[in-house]
């Protein structure tokens, strides 16, 4: 019998590749986005689900149950980007990412857990990032809400571990997708301190996105975390660098590796 899968962030990037690579591969897939234009992508349905609003969580879950009777699989992907200094960005708009990528994949996973925990069955994978590792600058907020939820998954999968469910992280580095069109960017304001240090960042940004790497290696990668039996509790997807930044933050003093990042950023 097929696994049943749940996408969130299914309407673009690496929601998109993964959910046409996993239909491919025979799994039932229910992809979600905040307003699909259409429910029917190469395979799989796309269902309306804003992580932000509990409703809209309970009622595709619901639905999905309903046609399937379970749930195997969440890839919980919805998320967005944003940028900007710290003294500069709103807070409001912190606490919009946040309530994205933090707060609604906790929500997510709230409301997946009882049919797992039902079922004595289930995978769940938390896509964070490879700058949720490290403090980027002009990226703080990004990276803040990444290492979060980084970490509130080592502790969950120790929580219902007893259930047969599986938790893992997947911490993409640059993809080449449409985030950088979705991100909060905090104006460049002319009477900004960081006025020209955050215009020059901006630019990098933009063209390491331009240059990442294919959704689909992410594809390919959360179809290896569902055939495995135990899942390691993280995973990263990237280039070398972005794998050995992790690496070297670990065992570098803290000021070298600071430098480090400094000089990559230019600052």
């Amino acid at each position: 019998m097929p696994k049943v899968v749940l996408i969130t962030g299914a309407s673009s990037g690496i929601g998109k590749a993964a959910a046409e690579f996993l239909s491919a591969k025979g799994f039932r897939v229910y992809g979600t986005g905040r307003n699909p234009k259409n429910n029917e992508n190469n395979g799989y349905s796309l269902l309306p689900l804003d992580v932000t609003k509990p409703d809209t969580i309970s009622t595709a879950i619901n639905l999905i149950l309903e046609k399937e009777g379970r749930l195997d699989v969440l890839v919980n992907n919805a998320g967005m980007g944003i940028t900007g200094p710290i003294e500069d960005t709103p807070t409001s708009e912190m606490r919009k990412v946040f309530e994205t990528n933090f707060f609604g994949a906790i929500d997510v996973m709230k409301a997946v857990l009882p049919q797992m925990r039902k079922q004595q069955s289930g995978t769940i994978i938390n896509v964070t990032s490879i700058a949720g590792y490290m403090g980027l600058p002009y990226r703080g907020v990004y990276s803040a809400t990444k290492g979060a939820l980084d970490l509130v998954s080592e502790s969950i999968r120790m929580e219902v571990k007893a259930f047969g469910i599986q938790i893992a992280t997947i911490a993409p580095g640059d993809v080449a997708t449409n985030i950088a069109a979705g991100r909060y960017h905090t104006p460049v304001f002319d009477n900004s301190a960081y006025k020209e240090k955050y215009q020059l960042n901006l630019d990098l940004m933009d063209s390491h996105v331009d240059s990442g790497m294919n959704p689909i290696k992410m594809a390919e990668k959360i179809y290896y975390i569902i055939n495995l039996k135990q899942p390691k509790v993280h995973y990263r997807v990237g280039a070398f660098m972005e794998k050995f930044s992790i690496l070297l933050k670990k065992i570098l003093p803290s000021t070298r590796y600071e430098k480090l990042l400094m000089n990559h950023y230019k600052l």
